[in-house]
Parts: structure tokens; C-alpha cells; sequence
């Protein structure tokens, strides 16, 4: 079981590494609209900046974006819970 961990947070550090490599993105995108003057596209610039916040939260049509990180994570969590005992059915005399 405890390979079984290991696995699961090497992928979960993995997506991680992912969602950081696109968070640049979002960065950049509010940054855009910090640079937005009275007399730009406030609208246009926070609709670009929403579209980036999505993707990289849902990964778009390639990737898992961080929807792959809550996954991994799911996984490492549920690695790391204790086998279940077997159910009073399967304990039941025969």
C-alpha cells in the first residue's frame, strides 16, 4: 500500500507541476486587465481572462488543467485510507 501512495503523489506532485506551468497564464491575463485604461475594453479583457481561468482550470480540449490535480489528489487521499474490513456478509460463519 505504501508504493501505492508513493505512486499517487508522484502523479499528484506531477499535475501539480502542470497546473503551475499554466498559472503563468491567468497572471498574465489579470495583468491585462490591470493595464485596461478608462478608455479600453474593460468587458473584452475580463471575458479573455475568464476564458484562461477556465482552461486552465478544465485543461480545455488537450489536457486535464487542475481538474487533473483534484483528481490525482482524490486518488492520493483515498491511497492513504485504510483497506476496509471485509463486510459482516463476507464475515458471517459458514
Amino acid at each position: 500500500m505504501a508504493k501505492s501512495v508513493e505512486k499517487r503523489y508522484e502523479e499528484m506532485v506531477e499535475e501539480y507541476g502542470q497546473f503551475r506551468e499554466q498559472f503563468g497564464k491567468i497572471l498574465e491575463a489579470v495583468s491585462a486587465v490591470q493595464a485596461v485604461g478608462v478608455d479600453g475594453d474593460v468587458h473584452g479583457a475580463l471575458e479573455r481572462l475568464e476564458d484562461v481561468v477556465k482552461r486552465v482550470r478544465t485543461g480545455g480540449v488537450v489536457g486535464a488543467g487542475a481538474k487533473g490535480h483534484r483528481e490525482a489528489r482524490e486518488k492520493w487521499l483515498e491511497a492513504q485510507q485504510p483497506q476496509s474490513q471485509a463486510s459482516p456478509a463476507e464475515q458471517a460463519p459458514s
